[in-house]
């Protein structure tokens, strides 16, 4: 049921009655998109206190923040119906006339030739060019290549020529920082990357996250603001390729690459904890790097060091199914026919995002093997693509030939369950305090 102050729309969005004359008294804050980054934002400037227009092309998403239904597991369906009477959920842009601010945070994926697809940007920035006005802020968080909020974005919104970015109008970058699941570190408590075209939007776009955000870090140009991000992450994908390929070289040396982690960790300096894996998900790590790639070469530069790392972090999922194939022959069994168990299938523990998660290219490659595959991820019900439900834990243990463990998920005893199966392959590290076992395999 809809809260009684909303009503449905023939354009799928959401409105308040007509006697409110279309807008919400004191309405400051837009957001675009309401997904993973998205939604969070209008939560917080809501509890803050802002009437918020949240502005999605999605009409179920927009029906369902009109219910109070949460579909980010960061924000809990009661957390967002406390706030709904500060929001006006609509796909309409028209609202976002009278917003003191509009944060944009559409997707930017890779298209099928792994490069950036700003499609889903550009038609946004063409819809809020037909809105906006005069005195208005508008802050890009889309994680994007550096240049495309002063070479995109600022043509877009001053094409009737009425608006000038500088003049008349405010726009910035400032990176989202979000890690589904996570708790110790918020919005609130994260440090916000400002940059703005001139320094007066830096200082506006800081003005705007102040009110949600403990630390506002300034920096001096939107490209870099942008390019900071693109380090943040290329720095984890470097760094996880480069501990997998160390996995795989520890491997033919019979050595095991759990026990030189945690022996190096120990550093109490020079060096920080990367741990190998089935491979990276998420909508940052496995998209991100591609975007600088594609740019520097429009610089006349090779970003190869950045490409190799894609380059072995994409190859893992493969390497893992071989690691489970060559498991299964060492105790005389054909891949073919036998029946393999995946724990967790979502990109990380404690969470139900299958975005880019490496346990989809796994299931992939194991059924063209002909393996008789099951699955128990007590956050993801259903694989709609691949034809798959979660089992129970014991329906799916029960007389599998091998049971894989791809994402740890919290509340699962995963060491008893390594001493009780036939066959037990750990691609996460976590059985690594039992010792060998002739049952046990380890990434």
């Amino acid at each position: 049921m809809l809260d009684a102050g909303w009503t449905a729309c023939a354009h799928s969005y959401y409105t308040r009655p007509a006697t409110n004359a279309g807008t919400l008294p004191g309405m400051s804050i837009g957001v675009v998109g309401l997904g993973y980054v998205g939604l969070p934002l209008v939560v917080a400037f809501a509890q803050a206190g802002e009437q918020v227009i949240a502005v999605d092309t999605d009409s179920s998403k927009v029906e369902s923040v009109a219910r109070g239904e949460s579909y980010v597991e960061d924000i809990p369906s009661e957390l967002l119906r406390s706030v709904l009477h500060k929001l006006q959920p609509t796909c309409d842009y028209g609202p976002l006339a009278q917003a003191e601010a509009i944060i944009i945070c559409v997707p930017t994926p890779l298209n099928a030739n792994r490069e950036p697809d700003l499609g889903p940007l550009q038609r946004s920035a063409e819809s809020l060019a037909g809105v906006i006005g005069e005195g208005q802020l508008v802050v890009l968080e889309s994680t994007t290549y550096p240049g495309t909020t002063r070479e995109l974005l600022v043509p877009a919104l001053e094409r009737d020529g009425s608006l000038r970015v500088g003049e008349n109008l405010n726009v910035a970058f400032s990176p989202e920082r979000v890690d589904p699941g996570r708790t110790d570190f918020t919005l609130e408590n994260t440090p916000k990357v400002v940059g703005g075209i001139t320094a007066a939007c830096t200082e506006r776009a800081a003005e705007l996250y102040g009110r949600v955000c403990q630390r506002i870090q300034r920096v001096s140009t939107p490209e870099a603001a942008e390019l900071t991000k693109l380090l943040e992450n290329i720095f984890r994908s470097v760094n996880i390729a480069l501990v997998n390929e160390l996995a795989m070289v520890a491997e033919r040396m019979g050595i095991d690459i759990w026990e030189v982690v945690d022996a190096a960790a120990t550093k109490p300096y020079g060096f920080m904890r990367f741990e190998p894996g089935p491979g990276m998900g998420g909508h940052c790590l496995p998209v991100d790097p591609f975007y600088l790639t594609w740019r520097a070469r429009e610089f006349q530069m090779s970003t190869e060091f950045i490409e190799l790392a894609g380059k072995i972090n994409q190859q893992m999922p493969h390497y893992c199914v071989e690691r489970i194939e060559l498991a299964l022959n060492d105790v005389s069994k054909p891949i073919k026919g036998s029946k393999v168990a995946l724990l967790g299938v979502a990109y990380k523990g404690g969470i139900g995002d299958m975005r880019e998660s490496p346990a989809l290219r796994i299931i992939e490659a194991l059924d063209r093997r002909g393996a008789a595959l099951v699955y128990h991820d007590p956050f993801v019900p259903e694989l709609a693509n691949c034809g798959l439900r979660s089992q129970p834990l014991a329906e799916a243990l029960n007389d599998a030939d091998a049971v894989v463990l791809v994402t740890a998920h919290p509340g699962i005893d995963h060491e008893r369950i390594a001493r009780e199966a036939a066959l037990f392959v750990d691609l996460r590290g976590v059985t690594r305090g039992l010792g060998p076992a002739p049952n046990l395999v380890r990434l």
